[in-house]
C-alpha cells in the first residue's frame, strides 16, 4: 500500500470518528449539559468556599490580634504615668475586661477556625482574671474539647487551677492526672505532676513528695526539677 493511499484511510477514519463522536453528542447532549453545568457550579462552589474561608480567616486573625494587643499590654506602675495615645491599665482585671469581649466575639463568630478556638481559650483566661468564675469555666471547657491536643492541654490546666481554687480539688486531680498521661508540647508530664504535687502538700503530703522525687530524678535540667529539688530541700536553693 503505498503512502498516498494509507494518508487517505487515516483520514477516512478520523472522519468517520469525528462523525460517530458528534453523533454521540447529539444523542446526549441533554446528559452532556447537564454534567458540564454540575462541574461548573462545583467548580464555582469550591472557589467561593476557599474565598469565603480566606476572607473570614482573615478576620478572625485581625480582631484576635486586637484582643491579644490589649492583653499583652503592659500594667502600668505605681507611679508610672499614661503613656500618651495607647490605653493603659492598672491591674491585670481592668486589661482582662478590655480584651474579654473581643476573644468572647472571635470564638462565637469563628469558633469553627483555629484562630476562634484560640480565642476560646483566652476568653476563659480573662475571665477568670475578671473573677468570673463560671463564665470561665464554661469557655475553658469547650477550648478543653479541642482538637488540638496543645490548645486543649492547656485549656485543662487552667480549668484545673479553677477547680483547686473554688474547692473542687478531686476534679482537679483527675485533669492532672490526664496530662500526666498525656503529655503535649505545651504542657509537659512534668509541668502537670508538679501543680499535682503542690496540690498534695496539704491533703497528701507523703504522695506530693513522691512526685517531687519523680520529677527531681526525671526532669533535673528543668524549671520543674529545680522547683521539685528545692521542694524536697525544704524550700532551700539546693546545693549545686
Amino acid at each position: 500500500m503505498d503512502t498516498q493511499t494509507r494518508h487517505a484511510l487515516k483520514q477516512d477514519r478520523f472522519v468517520e470518528a469525528t462523525a460517530s463522536g458528534l453523533g454521540w453528542l447529539q444523542l446526549h447532549r441533554s446528559n452532556v449539559i447537564r454534567v458540564a453545568i454540575a462541574a461548573v457550579i462545583v467548580v464555582a462552589l469550591i472557589v467561593t468556599g476557599a474565598l469565603v474561608y480566606n476572607s473570614r480567616s482573615a478576620s478572625a486573625k485581625v480582631a484576635f490580634g486586637q484582643g491579644m494587643d490589649i492583653y499583652n499590654s503592659p500594667l502600668l506602675q505605681p507611679g508610672q504615668p499614661p503613656i500618651p495615645g495607647e490605653p493603659t491599665y492598672k491591674t491585670a482585671a481592668e486589661r482582662a475586661k478590655a480584651a474579654n469581649p473581643i476573644f468572647v466575639d472571635v470564638a462565637n463568630r469563628y469558633g469553627w477556625l483555629k484562630t476562634g478556638a484560640n480565642a476560646q481559650y483566652f476568653a476563659g483566661l480573662t475571665y477568670l482574671e475578671m473573677s468570673q468564675t463560671s463564665q470561665a469555666e464554661a469557655a475553658l471547657r469547650k477550648a478543653a474539647d479541642s482538637h488540638d491536643s496543645d490548645l486543649a492541654a492547656l485549656a485543662k490546666m487552667a480549668l484545673a487551677g479553677l477547680y483547686r481554687q473554688t474547692g473542687r480539688s478531686s476534679q482537679a486531680v483527675d485533669l492532672y492526672q490526664q496530662l500526666i498521661k498525656n503529655p503535649t508540647n505545651t504542657v509537659p508530664a512534668s509541668a502537670a505532676k508538679l501543680q499535682l504535687a503542690q496540690l498534695y502538700e496539704t491533703t497528701n503530703p507523703a504522695e506530693a513528695k513522691k512526685l517531687y522525687a519523680e520529677i527531681k530524678d526525671q526532669d533535673k535540667n528543668t524549671a520543674a526539677g529545680q522547683i521539685a529539688a528545692q521542694k524536697l530541700n525544704g524550700g532551700k536553693q539546693p546545693l549545686q
